[in-house]
């Protein structure tokens, strides 16, 4: 195991790890317990009680933030004709077809989200082993396969997460910047939350939300009481 530094032994002995503090409080210790030196992001870990290796009990989609992630991040856009023109108008970082597809194969990943249209994706399949592993290939139910590309742009650009429930029924999705106000963390925490609720697979048994802590990039867990985020 990694040895944890003497910034983050001090800022572990700010939580108490037998307590489920409210979303309002849990924020205020997210700043307090933030040793890096950068603008950390803030990220939520839900534990779920599905079964991700059954198809019925998966998932995945995407939501916009309502104060975004306090990131901007660089799209690349598969697409020809009139739809490339459009990805360009909308403010696409990268356009191109087959162009684009040489281009990933010979190494290049200067790029944060993958959007294609629906008739790019034979092609684009071909880079399934480099764009898979990385969370890149577009997909329907993220909204990032699409012939609407302006809309799919516009909601990467406003603050657009991606949450998907990994082996071990967790998901992790950011929500913000340590240096964003409280309020508009607790509002973006309360906003997945609920995404996450609605998105409970009919075939989940038990207990659905089994655990939630929030932490910054370097900082220590903190756990948080689902009841104050349904308030």
């Amino acid at each position: 195991m990694a040895k944890k530094g003497k910034k983050f032994i001090e800022a572990k002995k700010l939580v108490d790890s037998t307590t489920l503090y409210s979303v309002e409080e849990a924020v205020e210790l997210v700043k307090k317990t933030n040793v890096a030196k950068f603008d950390a992001t803030v990220d939520v870990a839900f534990r779920l009680g599905v079964d991700p290796r059954k198809a019925d009990q998966q998932i995945r989609g995407a939501m916009v933030l309502p104060h975004g992630t306090g990131k901007v991040r660089s799209v690349l856009v598969f697409a020809k004709g009139e739809k490339a023109k459009e990805a360009e108008a909308a403010g696409a970082d990268f356009v191109g077809d087959s162009d684009m597809i040489n281009k990933i194969q010979q190494g290049w990943m200067e790029f944060d989200v993958v959007v294609a249209t629906p008739d790019m994706m034979a092609e684009v399949g071909k880079l399934g082993r480099v764009l898979g592993p990385r969370g890149l290939m577009p997909n329907p139910k993220t909204g990032t396969v699409t012939m609407d590309v302006t809309k799919a742009i516009n909601e990467i650009k406003a603050g657009k997460v991606e949450y998907r429930v990994d082996k071990a029924g967790n998901v992790h999705v950011p929500i913000g910047k340590v240096s964003f106000e409280d309020q508009k963390l607790v509002e973006n925490f309360k906003a997945i939350y609920d995404t996450i609720l609605k998105a409970k697979p009919s075939a989940a048994k038990g207990t659905y939300v089994k655990n939630i802590a929030v932490s910054s990039t370097m900082g220590p867990g903190i756990k948080v009481a689902s009841e104050s985020l349904e308030k």
